[in-house]
């Protein structure tokens, strides 16, 4: 089990500090209201850092990420049993994370009269609505991530062995540099889990939670994970 405990939790605090700090800016009376995409990107490098720590000293590999472990089971040398195993782990912990941040935040959740911005805060949507570009972004976006954290890693290492620092650094570049098309899900548990429980959760003047969209960011980072390893999985020698 503690491979799935390490998965689980980790990617619960993956998000309840990334969907935590979309929610600080966000959402009204908050503390930090209006503090900006820079925040929002900080806060989620440092989500990253916990969950990649937390997840690898529990057992897991640091994934936290069903995007990383399809692409490492198709590509690497990760054991392919442990796949759905590690998928539900994902999923399970993401809806967790989502549903602490709700209770960390529920008297800001009822003072927020906009239903968008109460969805921002448990999942991705485009700048501008263009399936196209907005699954291309994604993919490029977890090309990135994964191909990034690969050649970041050591020779023969699989990413479970990644210092957490490097990965969550990569993730504050993401953000700056490509998150404002589509929000960077490059992860379909962090996107999919938090929107499940935005759906289940009672919120005064919830919207929809827009699941015309919701394909995108499982779709795009799947397959930009799955080029990213197999192009460094061809390239490099070990």
């Amino acid at each position: 089990m503690s491979p799935f405990i390490g998965e689980f939790f980790g990617t619960a605090l993956l998000i309840l500090l990334g969907g935590g700090v979309v929610a600080n800016v966000v959402l009204n009376k908050t503390k930090g209201q209006s503090s900006g995409w820079i925040v929002i990107t900080f806060g989620w490098a440092m989500a990253v850092f916990l969950g990649v720590y937390a997840s690898t000293n529990l057992g897991g590999s640091g994934h936290l990420n069903p995007a990383v472990t399809i692409a490492l089971a198709t590509f690497g040398d990760f054991d392919r049993s442990l796949l759905l195993p590690y998928i539900g782990a994902q999923f399970a912990g993401a809806f967790a994370g989502a549903v602490l941040v709700w209770i960390t935040y529920k008297q800001h959740f009822d003072a927020t009269e906009d239903g968008g911005l109460q969805l921002a805060v448990f999942s991705t949507a485009p700048a501008i609505r263009n399936p196209v570009y907005n699954l291309a972004t994604e993919i490029i976006g977890t090309f990135v991530l994964l191909f990034g954290a690969l050649t970041i890693s050591k020779p023969g290492a699989t990413l479970g062995a990644l210092d957490a620092l490097p990965v969550a650094l990569l993730v504050l570049g993401i953000g700056l540099s490509l998150g404002g098309p589509t929000g960077y899900a490059i992860n379909p548990a962090r996107d999919l889990g938090p929107r499940i429980a935005h759906f289940v959760l009672p919120m005064p003047n919830k919207s929809s939670s827009d699941w015309s969209y919701a394909w995108v960011p499982v779709v795009g980072p799947i397959i930009g994970g799955l080029l990213a390893a197999w192009l460094f999985f061809s390239v490099t020698p070990f």
